[in-house]
């Protein structure tokens, strides 16, 4: 009785690992169709524009001025749109159903264990190879006038889909408005228990959009802890405070002065690549974090409804990635801020949840802020 019970056991391992496997195939063959891809303007009466790509509603450019009225891209991307079906699959990207690693790609819900598909060695990353980033979103409307200026995108992503349980139907809204502010509403909603965990994914560089490093750029990040990390990028589920590291963003302090130091958790993560734990007020929207360049007076802020951002320094990026005017985008050429829950958190129950159930709501709100200080 027991050799069969394993044997049945096996059996369903090995039709796992080739359901995966086999939807990794189907990504792989299922080719983008380049007539599918549409862009979609925003641009606001201050002159700001941003550019939104269906496939991974992904953010191609976001065009602010300087301190001496000179616009220029703040974001990491390409020039066309053909070029993101075989580019760096995460610039200016929504990222779903789960951002960010999950440990050996398992997590349980209830007395059930699932398995996701593993494109990060043994961890998922960012949804798996097929995550919302590597997706045709449907548009449902978009307005670009003296009044409104949004687009608003639609994925269904079907039951097991990466190997996540349930049907589940996600809106992202993208609104540029006068202020100068990007707003970014994610919706969803499922028919059978499920873990999400949304973010957007630009890679922003406030001085030239990635030609020189972002070192120089100054920030400050609303938390006074972070979540450590072991070196596979996998949070080990502790909460520590950030006084006396390097982790000390509660005061502005530029990118490269100590992302060099002699720390464990900057080995571990070939620099930040971290997620703080922000501090939130009594309103549901929260100054997450400020990020200040010197040389052009752009300045970003940022607010969330999220529990954590995720602030990554460019470590891997290398110069295999050229991008607009064929720039190359080397080490530590842009960074990132990722709104989101915590990495793993499926994993770790002392962590904000990322469940959701039938019947309910998800629902996040982020703004990205671009003024100019001139000084």
């Amino acid at each position: 009785m027991k050799t069969k019970f394993k044997t049945l056991i096996i059996i369903i391992s090995v039709f796992a690992l080739l359901s995966c496997t086999g939807n990794k195939a189907n990504k792989k063959m299922n080719k983008i169709n380049k007539d599918l891809l549409k862009t979609y303007v925003l641009s606001n009466a201050q002159g700001v524009y941003v550019k939104i790509l269906n496939f991974g509603a992904k953010v191609m450019s976001i065009k602010v001025p300087d301190k001496e009225e000179n616009f220029g891209d703040i974001v990491l991307g390409y020039d066309t749109p053909e070029e993101y079906i075989n580019g760096n699959p995460y610039f200016g990207a929504i990222i779903g159903r789960c951002a960010n690693r999950i440990a050996n790609g398992k997590f349980s819900l209830g007395n059930k264990e699932y398995s996701l598909c593993k494109n990060n060695g043994k961890n998922s990353l960012h949804g798996g190879p097929g995550g919302f980033n590597n997706v045709i979103w449907d548009v449902v409307e978009y307005k670009n006038d003296d009044e409104n200026h949004f687009v608003k995108l639609k994925y269904f992503s079907k039951n097991n889909e990466e190997g996540y349980p349930g049907n589940l139907s996600v809106y992202v809204k993208y609104t540029l408005n006068n202020d100068n502010e990007l707003i970014i509403d994610y919706e969803a909603s499922c028919d059978k228990k499920t873990i999400i965990n949304m973010t957007h994914h630009s890679f922003f560089n406030l001085k030239d959009g990635g030609k020189s490093t972002i070192l120089e750029h100054v920030l400050k990040i609303n938390a006074d802890k972070y979540t450590p990390i072991n070196n596979d990028f996998i949070p080990t589920g502790e909460i520590v405070s950030v006084k006396h590291t390097p982790f000390d963003f509660t005061e502005p302090v530029a990118i490269g002065e100590r992302i060099n130091d002699d720390f464990e958790q900057l080995h571990f993560g070939k620099g930040y690549d971290h997620n703080w734990v922000l501090n939130q007020g009594n309103d549901s929207l929260t100054f997450a974090a400020e990020v200040y360049e010197p040389v052009t007076g752009r300045k970003m802020d940022i607010y969330t409804t999220e529990p954590g951002i995720q602030f990554y320094s460019g470590n891997f990026l290398d110069g295999t990635d050229i991008g607009k005017n064929h720039v190359k985008y080397q080490y530590r050429s842009a960074f990132c801020l990722e709104t989101q829950h915590f990495p793993d958190s499926p994993n770790h129950p002392n962590f904000p949840s990322v469940i959701l159930n039938p019947g309910e709501k998800y629902h996040q709100k982020t703004i990205y802020k671009f003024s100019v200080i001139k000084k």
